[in-house]
């Protein structure tokens, strides 16, 4: 395999993915620059902070879907055999990437659940449905977001290879590691008992 086209397919999944919709949708709506609210984060959950609920759930649908996207992308610039499936995991744990860490924004992205959720989805529709079940249930169950965005993370690759599909655990592992990490302050708040429940105003 050139590495010509990965690394297109890398190149295209990064830029998709470090579109921050978040940013986009908060300043048309005149809800000012999000970095400037809450936690800072150019996620749904600070969205949430500025009381449009409308336009948190426009921002979770957004940056899932890029993630989707990218991978089918990289699935049809790289159609054949495995090609297919490299690229679209290529494609999509890029896109992921870019949304964590986008260069418009020096690299300070969102967390990356979102976006991790649309790949799964794209990679294999049950292992993302094992990652939305377990978000919406833990979320509902702790009322604490970033409880339900790593729960949801930790069950995917666990789901892949359950359901015998090693190929996609190692990629899928790789993305909750970094949710893991992008979460490390409110793993912190949540030892001391300071993270706040889904409603509350507060940095997260």
């Amino acid at each position: 395999m050139q590495w010509q086209l990965p690394a297109l397919v890398a190149l295209v999944g990064y830029l998709l993915g470090s579109i921050p919709f978040g940013i986009i949708l908060t300043r048309l709506a005149g809800a000012g620059d999000l970095r400037a609210i809450g936690s800072g984060n150019i996620g749904a959950t600070n969205v949430l902070r500025t009381g449009r609920k409308g336009l948190a759930a426009a921002t979770l649908l957004l940056d899932g879907a890029k993630g989707a996207v990218a991978a089918m992308v990289g699935a049809w610039l790289m159609p054949v055999g495995d090609m297919a499936l490299s690229g679209a995991t290529i494609g999509g744990v890029m896109a992921f990437v870019g949304h964590c860490y986008p260069v418009w924004l020096r690299f300070r992205g969102g967390k990356g659940v979102a976006t991790m959720l649309g790949v799964c989805l794209a990679l294999s529709w049950i292992v993302g449905l094992v990652f939305a079940t377990v978000w919406l249930a833990a979320l509902a169950l702790f009322r604490i977001s970033s409880v339900g965005g790593m729960s949801a993370a930790i069950s995917a690759p666990v789901a892949a290879l359950l359901i015998g599909r090693p190929d996609l655990a190692a990629p899928i592992a790789g993305m909750a590691l970094v949710v893991l990490w992008r979460h490390r302050l409110n793993i912190a708040r949540l030892l001391r008992g300071e993270e706040p429940r889904v409603g509350r105003s507060r940095a997260a």
